[in-house]
């Protein structure tokens, strides 16, 4: 996965979330299964709106990713609304805090962006090292019906006054992979279009797989959901959100 920089300047125009909704949501989450989120980690946070909004509900955030872009521009956003956070430029699978937090969460499908299972274990298994005994971790994936039907090897065109995205995807079967292909074309102050490239590569695993990579961590699956529901999800569901539950024991021992 590529260090997102040009990505980071139309990010949040892409993405198109309500973050306000999403950050509700997972408190909700949270309440529903008895976690405590007064610190809260926000891992690969992006360009920090889900973190602002978090920390505006009472959250002491804690936000990490590994994109210096990202970083900038997630810390412009708290200077200018006047909310703190603390900022930590990390890749996921090398996830070291100061201390620990009472909760998780990670979003928008950023562990489908790890290069392998085993990434994803390794990510797991340090986040059960800062995430307290009995804390929660909430996060949400692609699911493979995602990566097969949407996605696939289809092409995207997103258009505004200032910026064209022109995304093209490929699908491979054997693996569930979906590797995105971005031209972008950003708008200068001199009115002439600068053009970058990303290549963005997305895995999906069942929710077998996903049960156990987190009982491999000593996590223990708690619920899956629908996105932004407290329901089961269907078979077309494009998003998985998963609740789980940091069982780890002999906790000063562990490393």
């Amino acid at each position: 996965m590529s260090g997102y920089s040009s990505l980071a300047m139309v990010y949040d125009r892409l993405m198109e979330v309500d973050y306000s909704e999403r950050a509700e949501y997972l408190l909700s989450l949270f309440s529903l299964h008895g976690g405590k989120y007064g610190t809260l980690l926000d891992l690969a946070c992006g360009s920090g709106s889900l973190t602002l909004e978090l920390a505006k509900r009472g959250c002491d955030m804690v936000a990490v990713d590994g994109s210096e872009d990202m970083l900038a521009a997630a810390m412009e956003k708290g200077a200018d609304a006047d909310v703190e956070a603390l900022w930590l430029c990390q890749d996921m699978t090398e996830l070291d805090l100061y201390g620990t937090v009472e909760g998780a969460v990670c979003t928008l499908d950023s562990l489908n962006h790890l290069p392998s299972s085993a990434a994803v274990g390794e990510v797991l298994r340090r986040l059960s090292l800062f995430v307290e005994p009995k804390g929660l971790l909430i996060f949400d994936v692609n699911t493979p019906y995602k990566h097969r039907e949407v996605l696939g090897d289809n092409a995207f065109v997103f258009e505004e006054e200032d910026f064209l995205c022109a995304w093209r995807n490929r699908y491979t079967v054997r693996d569930n992979k979906v590797t995105m292909l971005l031209d972008i074309f950003v708008e200068q102050e001199d009115g002439v279009y600068e053009r970058f490239e990303e290549e963005i590569t997305e895995r999906a695993y069942s929710l077998k797989k996903w049960e156990e990579m987190l009982k491999a961590a000593q996590f223990t699956p708690l619920a899956v959901y629908g996105d932004l529901t407290t329901e089961a999800p269907c078979a077309t569901e494009e998003r998985w959100v998963i609740v789980a539950r940091n069982d780890t024991t002999n906790y000063a021992n562990r490393g």
